[in-house]
């Protein structure tokens, strides 16, 4: 797990024209059918991953990880594991690699990343168990995507807007070319679509996201 670094309140650094919101009341009623519909059609997919994991790699079967979510608060997020157990000490040497601008690191060819972890990632599959987090609260089907405390320490007060959502799976920048989108284009789109949240937005982002999955644009 990340090293903990401290969040200011959301109400604290907000920037004018996003104000905190209340969560809409569509979201959580949503979020809970849909979820635990997906994890009980995909629970034996859910089995042979972490079986596959486990005899592919030394480590665990899932990562976890502390994120930042909805106005700040920390939460741990789950994925399944797609790198060497060694990855997070290795990154200080990778950084300067970065094939993304802005603070959040991407690399194409990143070599902490497993055999199987490559076709997870490419499947978006190792993004599976976050179903987990949508039952828990901490995240959304559908929102922006959350982000890790380092990459919220530098954001700017105008960056910091993108806290005032439930972090999601999936989202406007995700089904736009994910990693391929830059990082002021994510903000831009991320700020868009707390602007204009809805359930039909939300079933049309969802859609997408199929779409999006099943051309594995953007996805390393």
């Amino acid at each position: 797990m990340s090293a903990t670094h401290e969040v200011p309140a959301f109400s604290a650094i907000a920037a004018p024209g996003i104000r905190a919101r209340d969560v809409p009341l569509f979201k959580r009623p949503f979020d809970i059918l849909a979820a635990t519909a997906i994890l009980l059609a995909i629970a034996p997919l859910l089995a042979l991953i972490a079986l596959t994991i486990k005899l592919g790699s030394r480590g665990p079967v899932f990562f976890r990880q502390e994120r930042v979510g909805r106005n700040g608060s920390p939460f741990t997020m789950w994925k399944f594991r797609s790198m060497y157990v060694d990855a997070e000490a290795r990154l200080a040497g990778l950084q300067g690699a970065s094939e993304r601008d802005g603070v959040c690191f991407k690399m194409r060819n990143d070599p902490r990343v497993t055999p199987i972890g490559r076709l997870l990632r490419r499947s978006s599959f190792d993004e599976l168990p976050q179903l987990f987090n949508v039952m828990l609260g901490d995240m959304s089907l559908v929102g922006p995507r959350p982000a890790l405390p380092r990459e919220v320490a530098q954001y700017s007060a105008h960056d910091r807007n993108r806290l005032a959502a439930l972090p999601g799976i999936t989202g406007l920048w995700q089904v736009s070319g994910r990693a391929d989108i830059s990082f002021e284009e994510m903000i831009r789109l991320d700020l868009a679509y707390i602007r204009d949240c809805s359930l039909l937005t939300d079933l049309r982002l969802l859609l997408a996201t199929v779409s999006a999955v099943a051309t594995a644009r953007g996805a390393y």
